[in-house]
């Protein structure tokens, strides 16, 4: 009989024991590649050993070193570094456990910052589980249903479907929802921010098209509305860049980090302008595990793993590597309607979700390889593995997909 809850889902029934790399070990002793990777989380492997180290020495000095009682002596050296790795202008940092909080936290510092009650997110959205963060999260209705009622004064605009055959008028026609919604619903005046993934997550993994991301920032200026990107799941390298928004020469008023920012290690932080820090009162937020002394070294061990050139030059070789063998398998097979992604961050989109769950199925069971879908309708199978992969890795996985594709045609 077990005694754990059954509210989490669950994409194998692994029993895992160990994992070093890309590689899990169950009890059983069996080996499984894992392009899950922990919900993009497993950013430098499993047990990277320089991650693991930082983790075991800092918790022989402090494993809890509570950030209201005292500072230790790991916060200022990795605000440092967030400063010089994230974009131009952000300078100032908040620490938190989860991208969920993170968001949370973003939100609150917007509505104190600019002293208005609302915030637009995007159709296709996750920003996270906490009752604030299901408001703003529009990819599937099982992350919200039965939680009603949500908080109000959360707006969706719509954001491009990368599906449509004219992307330059499907941009054109998103903005327009935008400035539409801003006039029918929610006026600037009463804006506090707008939130957006670059790169959509649990939405399928659909990166946004530089003239929409770029007219949205432009409309944020006029309006006087605070930019949030949330770069929880994209950010720390899992695009090719530090962060996606590199792609796309913008600067976010917030920019809310977590998943692969600690390894794997519970850690997430809000990155900001002093100026605007300013405006949130001494007091009105905070959190008790907030800047861990134990995830502050795991952070800073896998920034200084990550700020070698070489890391991200294999996360864009092995993104073009996996892309273009995705390509060559949709030639065979036309089941297969789009490939899209930047870096390690890759989504294919199938004309049926039931493929996705069959192909998912049996890549585990005789390729044993894991992979997990996204996008509203299940219909994308997404690849986020840890950025450490091998070249043999991604053929690996190649393999198993091709030999999935022909088992379930």
């Amino acid at each position: 009989m077990s005694h754990l809850s059954n509210v989490w889902f669950s994409v194998t029934p692994l029993q895992v024991a160990s994992g070093h790399g890309c590689w899990v070990t169950t009890t059983d002793g069996e080996e499984y590649l894992d392009f899950a990777a922990g919900i993009a989380v497993n950013s430098t492997g499993h047990a990277h050993p320089h991650v693991a180290k930082a983790i075991a020495d800092q918790a022989q000095r402090f494993i809890h070193a509570q950030v209201n009682v005292f500072k230790h002596d790991l916060l200022e050296p990795l605000a440092a570094k967030l400063a010089e790795i994230t974009p131009a202008g952000i300078d100032t940092f908040f620490y938190a456990n989860s991208g969920a909080e993170i968001t949370e936290a973003a939100v609150k510092l917007a509505k104190q910052a600019t002293k208005r009650p609302h915030v637009v997110v995007f159709s296709g959205s996750f920003h996270g589980r906490t009752h604030l963060a299901m408001a703003m999260t529009t990819s599937k209705t099982g992350y919200r249903a039965g939680h009603a009622p949500l908080p109000a004064g959360i707006f969706v605009a719509p954001y491009p479907d990368p599906l449509a055959a004219d992307q330059d008028a499907e941009v054109a026609e998103a903005l327009y929802g935008f400035d539409h919604l801003l006039k029918s619903m929610t006026a600037p005046e009463e804006t506090a921010a707008v939130i957006l993934e670059p790169v959509l997550g649990e939405g399928g993994y659909i990166p946004a098209p530089p003239a929409f991301i770029q007219g949205i920032v432009e409309r944020c200026k006029q309006h006087g509305i605070l930019f949030i990107a949330d770069e929880v799941q994209s950010g720390f390298g899992r695009t090719g860049k530090m962060f996606a928004v590199d792609h796309y020469g913008i600067e976010p008023d917030i920019i809310c980090m977590a998943k692969g920012i600690a390894s794997g290690f519970p850690f997430a932080a809000l990155g900001t302008r002093r100026e605007l820090d300013d405006k949130w009162p001494t007091g009105s937020h905070g959190g008790t595990y907030g800047g861990n002394s134990m995830g502050c070294a795991a952070a800073l061990a896998t920034i200084e793993i990550m700020s070698d050139p070489v890391f991200l030059e294999n996360v864009n070789a092995r993104g073009e590597q996996l892309q273009a063998g995705i390509r060559e398998l949709q030639r065979e097979h036309d089941v297969i309607t789009q490939v899209r992604g930047l870096g390690l961050m890759v989504g294919t989109e199938f004309s049926d979700a039931a493929r996705v769950a069959a192909i998912t199925k049996h890549c585990f069971e005789e390729g044993r390889l894991i992979l997990m879908n996204a996008g509203t309708y299940g219909r994308t199978l997404r690849w986020m593995p840890p950025l450490v992969v091998t070249e043999g890795e991604i053929d690996l996985a190649l393999a198993a997909f091709g030999a999935a594709l022909k088992a379930t045609a």
